[in-house]
């Protein structure tokens, strides 16, 4: 029972700040292009992730028939999903980024079965059912503009790519703290990317990053929806089963569209809450299954 709560509320943390998220990539990736906004981000969570780790005195020890899953786990998911997802995001609407970001939870459902064995029944059926009925009518209030379909790809591409990366994470042993493996993992992504930005970064303006909103962007997206939530949803799937776990990332699409009306204005309809209620009926059958 404990498990399932502080796991459940480690996850929807960690996608609810993800949800605030997109608004922020929007601005900075306008100054910073996608792959060097990605390694930016990422050097700023290492430090704040040695500095969490140093404070509560982490044993960074990893046995070598672990060290080939923490690889793939930087590679597949810090490196090549989230950079997909901010070329996605620049390319694309924020209404089609969120649509496509919603079947993240079904490859996970796919992913547990074919790689954890996970059993799946007719309650997590219905869970996953409603959750991505309910993200469909929250984001289908605006004009959606299909035609951006490279942007499309890159985020069918990001979500897919996440949802193996979590599933890979069920796979490290729970006794590893959570600080630590997202440490390593974006560690691997750094070195994965620095060839790739090499030149880029050298093009970056020192007045750019000196602007108090690019500035306190990337400080967001490094600590926060970087090395904080990381660690959140890292340590949500050590205590949930995966495809449960994957619910909750329908948080993201729910938090991002509440702020984008409270803090931009943007205008959400009647179905917006008929949708985050089926979002919240689709959790609960999943927390309710696992108190059982």
């Amino acid at each position: 029972m404990k498990n399932t709560l502080l796991g459940s509320i480690y996850l929807a943390l960690a996608a609810s700040i993800w949800g605030g998220m997109y608004v922020v990539v929007k601005v900075v990736v306008a100054v910073i292009p996608p792959l060097e906004l990605v390694w930016i981000r990422y050097v700023i969570a290492i430090l704040a992730l040695f500095i969490i780790g140093l404070i509560k005195r982490q044993s960074w020890g990893i046995n070598k028939r672990h060290i080939p899953l923490i690889v793939a786990i930087g590679v597949i998911g810090n490196a090549i999903s989230i950079v997909t997802q901010e070329y996605g995001t620049m390319l694309s609407s924020a209404q089609m980024g969120a649509i496509i970001t919603s079947s993240t939870p079904a490859f996970m459902v796919i992913f547990a079965r074919l790689i954890l064995k996970e059993k799946l029944n007719m309650k997590k059926g219905i869970s996953v059912g409603l959750a991505t009925i309910g993200v469909l009518l929250i984001v289908g209030n605006g004009h959606i503009n299909m035609s951006s379909q490279l942007g499309g790809i890159s985020l069918l591409m990001a979500a897919l790519t996440w949802a193996l990366m979590s599933i890979l994470i069920k796979r490290v042993p729970s006794s590893y703290s959570p600080v630590v493996i997202t440490t390593y993992s974006i560690l691997v992504a750094i070195l994965v990317l620095t060839p790739f930005v090499y030149k880029g970064l050298a093009e970056i303006h020192i007045s750019k990053l000196t602007d108090p909103t690019i500035g306190g962007g990337l400080l967001y997206l490094g600590i926060v929806s970087t090395a904080l939530a990381f660690i959140l949803w890292n340590r949500g799937l050590q205590l949930l089963n995966a495809s449960s776990g994957g619910l909750f990332f329908f948080f993201q699409p729910l938090v991002g569209t509440l702020l984008g009306w409270l803090l931009l204005g943007e205008t959400i309809g009647g179905t917006f809450w008929i949708g985050s209620f089926l979002i919240l009926i689709g959790v609960l059958l999943v927390i309710k299954e696992k108190t059982n």
